[in-house]
Formats: C-alpha cells, structure tokens, sequence
C-alpha cells in the first residue's frame, strides 16, 4: 500500500503574520458539516533548538477542497500557560460524541523533559477549553479512539522509542498502560523510534493507524498497522515498507531534513487522507483509496 499525493506543492505555506512567518507543519485536520478543518503547528522562527528560542502557536484554517484554504489571522491557542510557555505543539483531534478532542504537547521548557500530553475540548474547533495534563510525564504522540471500546475510552501515546495504549473512564486517570508497538531493527526505515500519526480510524477489518518511523540517519516515513476492533491492543498487521517517505524538495529540504510527519487521518469520500507536515516547514496531503487498503501477506511483519 502506498499514499497519493493530492498535489506536488505543499497545501499551506507560512504567511507574513509574525507567529506564523517561519513555519506550518505538524496539524490536526478532521471533516465536519462539509469541510476540512485544520488546526496548525506554527513556529515564529524554526520550530527546533538549533534555531532559537522559537514560540509555538496553533492556528485555524478551513477548506472545501484540501487544497485552498482560508486561515484565521490570530492563533486559536497561544503560549499562555505555564506548561505552554514556550507553545502548544502537535494537535490531533477526534470527535466523541459532540465533543471535539485534542490532544497536544504542551512544551514548557522550564526544565530538561519539560513536554506533557495536554488535552483541550471544543465543540466548534476554534474556540478550545484547555483540560490541563493528561499524563504527568515525558510523552507526546497521542491521540485518543474515536469512541468509548469496552466501556472506556483510550489513549494512544508514546513512551520512547514504542507506541502504548492506556485506558480511562473520565480523561483524567489513565491505567492499564500496554505497549503495543515497537521499532523493527531489521527494517532500518523504523528501527530506531516510532509514534503514531493521526488518530486511528475504521476500517472493515479494525482500526486502521498510520504512524511515522524514524531511522539512524533521522529520516521520517509513514508506516501503517492494523489493530483488533475491540481489542486494540492487539496488532492485527503491521506493513514492512513504508506508505510513503520524503521524495520532493520540500519534504526533503526544509527545517528539518528528510521527515514526513502527521498528526491527522481522515475518513471520507471512500478514501483515507493524511495530512502530514514536510521538512517541518509547510503541510501537504495525500490519500488512499479504501479498495486499495488491503494487508498483503508479503508486505506483513504480523
């Protein structure tokens, strides 16, 4: 299985506002009422150490197409608390009844480790009401179900380098912590650390989650799995190749060499789209036909 890419040219681009003049990348993007929500990672200056002492801020653009899009000119979520003194970054987002999730990474910088698991809720996707920490712990990559499974609602996340699910029944006390992924060192594409992508979604046979993988040279690719409906913790399949890796210019020249990064998967239209970020700079898309999402044996680590 592979990924299309709906375009060569990246799908939004930094614009002259000041919080968003150096970079747009790692979004949360979901379908609601006939259009493409997007809530954006953007960096004043790069969004690494390297470069500074960048600020993170999350922004707010809509489309009809994926491919044009109208922004807000002001963020949406601002460094504005102590854990986020230095931004809120990589947003993911599922709809739980009528209740809009985001999941987030709160990058206080106070201290070495200084990045949380934050969560916010919305019922309209611009105007959010922050939950506070969700796991008082170095950890990000998370994203919960999309529905309760077995009467609790779970999370994914990542304790480096693997991917863990842990369960709660009020978004504030998690337990069962069970790792459920981890790298492949016979595949160098992900043999070094892994974390999901967006949020799962269905699929005929289970849960269908996009992840991205990190090799020795620090290069991003997307991987795909499959996990049981109503066990999740169980890994169903596992492809052994990648569903798509840095091959453009601005995926593979940017702030950040070489990555292909996402936070969002979107179910419509009888296709999967995944929103990912290139080279941490500007954000793309591509998709999948669901005809064609099917679990060659040969391409199986599972």
């Amino acid at each position: 299985m592979k990924l299309t890419r709906i375009s060569n040219k990246p799908i939004l681009e930094p614009s002259d506002n000041n919080w968003e003049k150096s970079a747009v990348f790692n979004c949360a993007t979901v379908y609601e009422n006939g259009l493409f929500h997007m809530i954006y990672r953007a960096t004043d200056i790069g969004g690494h150490e390297r470069f500074g002492e960048y600020i993170n801020c999350l922004g707010y653009a809509v489309s009809k197409d994926l491919k044009t899009w109208h922004r807000l000119n002001e963020p949406i979520v601002k460094n504005d608390v102590p854990q986020e003194l230095r931004g809120p970054e990589d947003p993911r987002i599922v709809k739980i009844d009528d209740t809009f999730h985001m999941t987030y990474t709160g990058f206080g910088n106070r201290f070495s480790g200084d990045y949380r698991i934050c969560h916010a809720t919305s019922k309209d996707l611009v105007n959010w009401e922050r939950q506070g920490v969700l796991l008082d712990e170095q950890n990000k990559n998370s994203a919960f179900f999309p529905e309760k499974i077995n009467g609790e609602y779970l999370l994914l996340h990542r304790r480096s380098p693997d991917i863990w699910i842990a369960s709660t029944k009020d978004f504030k006390n998690f337990t069962n912590h069970t790792k459920i992924m981890s790298p492949v060192h016979k595949d160098e594409w992900q043999s070094v650390r892994i974390g999901i992508a967006g949020p799962p979604v269905k699929h005929p046979e289970g849960w269908l989650l996009f992840y991205h993988a990190v090799d020795s040279i620090n290069a991003y690719r997307l991987g795909v799995a499959l996990l049981d409906y109503n066990n999740p913790h169980k890994v169903l399949a596992r492809q052994s190749v990648p569903v798509i890796e840095p091959e453009l210019d601005w995926e593979i020249n940017g702030f950040i060499p070489n990555v292909i990064f996402s936070c969002a998967t979107i179910e419509h239209d009888d296709k999967y789209y995944v929103i990912y970020a290139g080279a941490d700079t500007v954000i793309g898309a591509a998709y999948i036909n669901k005809c064609d999402v099917i679990f060659d044996k040969k391409d199986w680590l599972i």
